[in-house]
């Protein structure tokens, strides 16, 4: 799916990482490896870990008000409220109404998106497509895998972290805002990423939660075989058939993944007049937080006019590629 240009950008930018910091040292040992293994596997030195009383909607509400608060706006502006997560605060209402009435944006309509960890890149384009001229939408990626992990699994127990990024998007100048974007599934792949339990096909039950149906599991080969094989094609690919000259690209923010895959990423890309922006050294992958906790990171770095390329890759398999004029 692709879609053209468009004179919608990004307003305003906010983030919230929980206060815990989690050094390799204390993931580390139910993992059953050292945390010199983790830094040098994956380049993560920390990551950030939800309290046991806050759930999606809260780390969600904080980086939406840092949004609005960047964009000047109040919630009663905002007539659409988009999340991508794949942590939900429960399997239904959607987390987005929670949000949303926390917020008191009463003239908003707010739903969920599942991509995972592609998330945020769709739900930019969904909210981007039904904003409708003068309005407003905040767009919101937060993940709390840590509830979903199993301590004992080092393929995903050392990658994780929890934490929520924001955008607000609405009108803005000609020649200004997001697009193109493409979005790719490739359902073939599915099994790579998984929660097996919880849904209609493996109800919870005690039998599930014996077998640890409910935890995160990932193929972590075959994902890093898909990313070196489909990523860096489908983003060249993408630049081309927009004419889009690699050296324009200013700042490229990708999915915070994996620190070496990161790198291998941006070498396979060779952008030679971008900054790869990094935040997965400190927080961990993310989830679809991921990209907008970076953004509003890097946010400071970005100049009027400034091509920032956004790659995002996640379960499903899924792609999500997007270019904002700053």
């Amino acid at each position: 799916m692709d879609s053209g240009s468009s004179a919608v950008g990004v307003l305003g930018v906010g983030s919230h990482l929980p206060a815990a910091q989690v050094p390799n040292d204390m993931v580390a040992g139910p993992a059953g490896v050292s945390a010199g293994w983790i830094e040098s596997k994956t380049g993560i030195l920390s990551r950030r870990r939800a309290d046991p009383a806050e759930a999606a909607s809260d780390l969600a509400l904080a980086a939406a008000t840092e949004a609005l608060v960047d964009a000047g706006l109040d919630a009663a502006s905002i007539t659409l409220i988009v999340v991508a997560t794949s942590t939900p605060d429960s399997p239904q209402p959607a987390t987005a109404c929670l949000v949303q009435d926390r917020l008191g944006a009463g003239n908003a309509a707010a739903f969920d998106l599942n991509a995972v960890c592609s998330g945020f890149v769709y739900a930019l384009e969904a909210a981007r497509r039904m904003l409708t001229p003068g309005g407003f939408a905040l767009v919101i990626g937060v993940d709390v895998y840590s509830r979903i992990l199993n301590p004992a699994d080092r393929r995903t127990a050392v990658l994780f972290g929890d934490g929520a990024g924001a955008v607000v998007i609405g009108d803005v100048a000609a020649g200004r805002g997001i697009g193109p974007v493409r979005l790719r599934s490739m359902g073939s792949h599915h099994d790579l990423i998984r929660v097996p339990g919880g849904g209609s096909r493996i109800p919870p039950s005690e039998e599930s939660v014996r077998l640890g149906e409910h935890f995160f599991t990932m193929n972590g080969r075959g994902v890093r075989e898909f990313v070196q094989r489909e990523v860096p094609a489908a983003t060249m690919t993408f630049l081309a058939d927009h004419g889009v000259d690699p050296a324009a690209v200013r700042h490229f923010i990708p999915h915070q993944a994996n620190r070496r895959l990161i790198e291998n990423l941006a070498q396979e890309l060779a952008l030679p007049a971008a900054r790869t922006h990094l935040t997965v050294d400190r927080y961990g992958n993310t989830g679809a937080a991921s990209l907008p906790v970076t953004m509003a990171d890097a946010r400071a770095e970005f100049a009027p006019g400034d091509l920032v390329l956004l790659a995002a890759f996640g379960g499903g398999m899924t792609i999500g590629l997007a270019l904002l004029t700053w």
